[in-house]
């Protein structure tokens, strides 16, 4: 009987070794959820991006964990930024989705807004990069750029921070138009919502790539027009249309340079971070996995069925850009953070 207990020990030690080395090497993300966290609320452009992003990101993540979107807006990404730096696992199970506000109010915007510092975020990458534009109903007074120097057009925002607000507020400093903003919708679903009842007229600092997917039939119907980029280059389909750029109406050379870095932001696009101390093995599988997705056959089909632009950024690149960004000598930043400051009529 001894014999044959020790043989049975003997023989199940191996298989005990090889499940526990089995363990060890098994992804840490498998069986696990990773929460994607959007800035900003349900049905906007951040939002669309997002979930787009979910529904494919689980198969190139090792262990293909559950991936879960909940959105908590609030102070233009701010608050999810808050959490996502300092109380979010830094453990890869939670990623940031957040409004660019986000990633340069700690520099441009409002310091006591900003709890967090952006550019300790771990950069994922950005999935597309953003072109602004300026839209008007059609039956605004304002026609054009050059006409909105004279005449004035009601727009709706969000809060300070957020491009539709902080945008039109550079274009009055640095150009002379004559926007008034009407500030405080939680996000772009409510604006375009308060433009189509007739509640305001128009809107800047809108994605391009969130109108086309968000509201395409206004473009068709001649409901709205595109009456500016908000843009150092312009979109091509843009500049093929002869929309013009806000940055060649600046008042001088220098208004332009300001101009110009505002609208830097813009590369940042949709990003994606992590926050700050996750281990560099889980940043590199993460970062090779988002790239992966966004090149993703049915990510690309159904990005183009819904209307969506993809312009794949990099994690390094993303975080070059944010290191540069916040190199910015502290005069020039001032000057930005004054043009960006509304006065109303």
């Amino acid at each position: 009987m001894w014999r044959w207990v020790m043989l049975a020990v003997l023989l199940a030690a191996p298989m005990t070794s090889g499940a526990l080395a089995q363990d060890a090497t098994a992804p840490y993300l498998k069986s696990k959820q990773i929460n994607l966290i959007v800035g900003s609320s349900a049905g906007g452009g951040y939002d669309i991006y997002a979930r787009l992003l979910a529904r494919h990101l689980s198969k190139y993540v090792p262990g293909n964990p559950t991936i879960v979107v909940s959105n908590m807006p609030g102070a233009a990404s701010n608050t999810a930024a808050a959490y996502l730096y300092a109380v979010a696992p830094k453990d890869g199970t939670a990623i940031g989705a957040l409004q660019t506000a986000a990633v340069l109010d700690p520099l441009f915007g409002d310091a006591t807004q900003a709890k967090h510092d952006a550019s300790k975020f771990v950069y994922l990458g950005s999935a597309t990069i953003d072109y602004y534009v300026c839209i008007a109903r059609t039956d605004a007074p304002a026609k054009s750029l050059k006409e909105l120097l004279s005449r004035e057009l009601i727009i709706g925002a969000s809060q300070p921070g957020t491009s539709t607000r902080d945008f039109p507020a550079l274009l009055n400093s640095m150009t002379g138009t004559k926007l008034r903003i009407v500030s405080g919708y939680p996000g772009t679903r409510e604006i375009t919502l308060a433009i189509e009842k007739g509640e305001v007229q128009g809107l800047c600092g809108f994605s391009w790539s969130s109108l086309l997917a968000q509201h395409s039939e206004w473009l068709k119907s001649g409901f709205i027009r595109v009456i500016a980029q908000e843009h150092d280059k312009g979109h091509p389909a843009l500049n093929k249309m002869g929309v013009p750029l806000t940055v060649d109406f600046a008042k001088d050379a220098a208004s332009r340079r300001i101009m110009e870095l505002v609208y830097s932001q813009e590369v940042f696009g949709r990003p994606y971070m992590l926050p700050p101390g996750v281990p560099p093995e889980r940043v590199a599988e993460l970062r090779e996995a988002f790239m992966a997705t966004l090149h993703d056959a049915d990510l690309l089909a159904e990005a183009q069925r819904i209307g969506l632009d993809l312009e794949p950024i990099s994690g390094q690149e993303l975080q070059a850009l944010a290191e540069k960004i916040y190199a910015t000598p502290p005069a020039i930043v001032e000057q930005a953070r004054q043009a960006v400051s509304y006065k109303g009529p």
